[in-house]
């Protein structure tokens, strides 16, 4: 029997915010153990929760990034559990009236290859609804460390429905949701640092049949690549037990990463076990409309709108626009420079390409500077040189390495050029001498040229460009070259 997957995604994104969700501790990465907490985060008896409306518009913001509705009245309930990482022994969250309900993700997955956009679809979103993290447990040879900085962060929950078949999927999903939460500036989703974290669902089904299988759920995947191998390992493993005429246990399981195997952790549990029940501390929140429209107003445009616009109105290439659109400050430095020289697709190699080289070769080398604010390259920079490329003052040739002065130094790319003598020489009888001189050097390539071969003035072109030392205008050079070879004829 063939079988087929069915995945859905919880993703927990921690909401950045300055103070928690229910009381004013701090909290940043990094901190000593136990530093960033108080009497609520501890629960300690006589402590009441004081709501964080920072955190639930940025939650909204997500909603509505995201296609869904915004419930009118949202409420707190009560998860009862009994771990170390939960001083009070239960969790507040949103059980029974999540803040956002419904919408949706649209994901791109692989192209046949790296240049070629791949096909677009839709992931279906059950909710989004806010609760306080748990604290951290660290596990070592015979302890565990409890580090309760992290308690009470407040924490978005994205739950999918049961809308994908691959891991591949996931995957684009997850770049998808990452790249829009970071455009939104809800959460850094630094997957490393715990700012995201998402649970596995996973089942098998005949295919062509629309039940369900038993589902597991793979818990607290902390990369995008551990997220990835452990789906395409849940497949794997429920496949060999139902070929094998086994069933599949409804459990939580453990992804071992060095292993690559996964273990069970604990039966699966259901909402009774949690036995929620409404806070009476905390009064239900009612969303104002007239807010919540200028939060939508407040939105940036999605990533895959964005690339769509570029390619459409800009005319630009799917290689440039999948590198410019992910980045929303990369895209913002890009629409800044047309501002200056409207020039969308010279402006942008030099960006994706040149900017992002050395940017990259920077960071190799361990030193500071390692993004697009971090440079000393602003907008109008970018645009310079391409404006004065394109008004012929310098060759493309001497812009590469005008690019890379300006990177080093910040100065201005027109002061680089009349500082170091680098102006493109259009002295038609100087460069005239030159092309003769090379065309009575090179009788070969001439005859290549003659037989049909325009390439063959690149051979012709070269010894030109070094006596000038790159100044030679390429176009005048090109004429030149044909106008004195077809007069020799």
């Amino acid at each position: 029997m063939q079988y087929e997957a069915v995945i859905g995604l919880e993703i927990h994104v921690q909401i950045k915010t300055r103070t928690k969700m229910f009381t004013a501790a701090p909290y940043e990465y990094g901190a000593a153990p136990n530093t960033l907490t108080d009497a609520v985060v501890l629960g300690l008896p006589g402590t009441l929760p004081v709501l964080n409306h920072t955190a639930i518009e940025k939650c909204a913001k997500l909603g509505l990034m995201l296609g869904c509705e915004i419930a009118e009245v949202c409420k707190w309930d009560r998860k009862n559990y009994f771990y170390p990482d939960s001083p009070k022994n239960y969790q507040l969250t949103q059980n029974e009236e999540p803040l956002c309900i419904g919408g949706k993700v649209e994901i791109e997955l692989p192209g046949p290859s790296r240049n070629v956009e791949g096909e677009h679809r839709w992931v279906a979103l059950n909710r989004i609804h806010l609760e306080e993290d748990p604290g951290k447990l660290t596990h070592e040879a015979f302890e565990t460390v409890i580090d309760f900085n992290r308690a009470g962060v407040p924490l978005a929950e994205i739950v999918t429905e049961p809308d994908m078949s691959s891991s591949a999927e996931a995957v684009a999903f997850l770049n998808c949701l990452r790249n829009m939460i970071v455009y939104a500036g809800i959460s850094d989703c630094d997957m490393e640092k715990g700012q995201m974290r998402c649970d596995a669902n996973v089942s098998l089904r005949p295919v062509g049949s629309d039940k369900l299988g038993t589902r597991t759920e793979m818990k607290n995947l902390n990369s995008i690549s551990n997220v990835k191998a452990a789906i395409e390992y849940e497949i794997e493993r429920q496949t060999e037990i139902l070929e094998e005429g086994g069933s599949i246990t409804q459990e939580t399981r453990r992804w071992d990463v060095e292993s690559g195997t996964s273990f069970s952790l604990r039966s699966k549990e259901e909402a009774h076990d949690y036995r929620y029940f409404p806070d009476p501390d905390l009064m239900p929140v009612q969303m104002d409309r007239a807010r919540v429209a200028e939060l939508e107003a407040e939105l940036p445009e999605r990533p895959l709108d964005k690339q769509r616009r570029y390619q459409e109105e800009l005319g630009l290439p799917f290689t440039i626009t999948s590198v410019l659109c992910v980045d929303r400050e990369l895209s913002e430095f890009f629409e800044e420079a047309l501002k200056t020289h409207n020039a969308p697709k010279q402006i942008a190699n030099y960006i994706t390409n040149d900017l992002l080289r050395e940017l990259s070769a920077v960071s190799e080398h361990g030193e500071s500077a390692h993004s697009v604010s971090q440079s000393k390259l602003t907008p109008a920079h970018i645009a310079t040189l391409a404006k004065i490329i394109d008004e012929g003052v310098i060759s493309k040739q001497i812009g590469k390495e005008v690019f890379t002065e300006m990177f080093a130094t910040g100065e201005m790319p027109d002061a680089i050029v009349e500082k170091k003598g680098l102006k493109q020489s259009n002295d038609t009888g100087e460069i005239e001498a030159l092309c003769r001189e090379a065309i009575a050097g090179n009788a070969k390539a001439v005859g290549q040229y003659k037989d049909g071969n325009e390439k063959a003035l690149n051979a012709l072109k070269g010894p030109v460009m070094k006596a000038t030392k790159g100044k030679a205008n390429p176009a005048m050079l090109d004429q030149l070259l044909k106008k004195l070879i077809d007069e020799g004829e």
